[in-house]
């Protein structure tokens, strides 16, 4: 295909700058512990000082790739896909998703929400962060919050965020890895205070598994 063709093609959802796919076990949040096969869009403009996969933030060094191609990958692993970035509402979701679900594949997305929502799902994880915050379709539409706790000062943002998301969305705080020995105990003792949130860990990162 000539660029402008690929380009098309992306606009539409058709063709996405694929970063990564892999096949491991969901180690945040709700789903912690399950079995699920991740699909990493490149492209993020949110720029979180301490992402960890700060080389999916530029789609231009991900090639552009047919959902078809993503979606027969997804259907051979699991029952549950996960979709994560970057920022995977960059970019339309519904043909993926559609597709997705023409499989009988559960269908989670991982976002920070600064883009409105697009596509179907079946769980949605909005993990806000400060410099780009969500939308009101991701506020309206998560299944869970999920705040990361860099500094003391997360925790007020995390209040204000659980005041704009809607009433059904499971409450997480969740330590920054390169501050957890700092501050998880503080997550540990606010949780106590406040049982309506949760603890959730980057058990991968312990299991030393994707």
């Amino acid at each position: 295909m000539l660029a402008k063709e690929i380009q098309l093609e992306v606009n539409k959802g058709a063709m996405l700058p694929l970063m990564e796919e892999f096949y491991t076990i969901q180690g945040e949040g709700f789903h912690t512990g399950t079995a699920a096969y991740f699909i990493r869009i490149g492209g993020c403009d949110v720029g979180c000082h301490w992402c960890d996969v700060k080389e999916s933030w530029n789609a231009e060094l991900h090639p552009p790739t047919s959902i078809d191609v993503i979606v027969k990958n997804a259907s051979t692993y699991a029952d549950t896909v996960v979709i994560t970035g970057g920022e995977p509402l960059t970019w339309d979701m519904s043909l993926l998703t559609q597709q997705l679900k023409d499989k009988n594949l559960k269908v989670h997305i991982e976002t920070s929400g600064a883009y409105p929502l697009s596509g179907t799902w079946d769980w949605i994880c909005l993990s806000p962060k400060k410099n780009k915050l969500p939308t009101q379709t991701v506020y309206d539409n998560a299944h869970e919050l999920k705040v990361i706790i860099y500094n003391k000062h997360d925790f007020i943002f995390a209040e204000e965020q659980a005041e704009l998301v809607n009433d059904n969305a499971i409450l997480f705080l969740q330590p920054e890895w390169s501050k957890k020995e700092e501050m998880t105990p503080l997550i540990v003792d606010y949780v106590m205070n406040n049982p309506k949130w949760r603890v959730s860990l980057q058990t991968h990162k312990y299991l030393n598994i994707p």
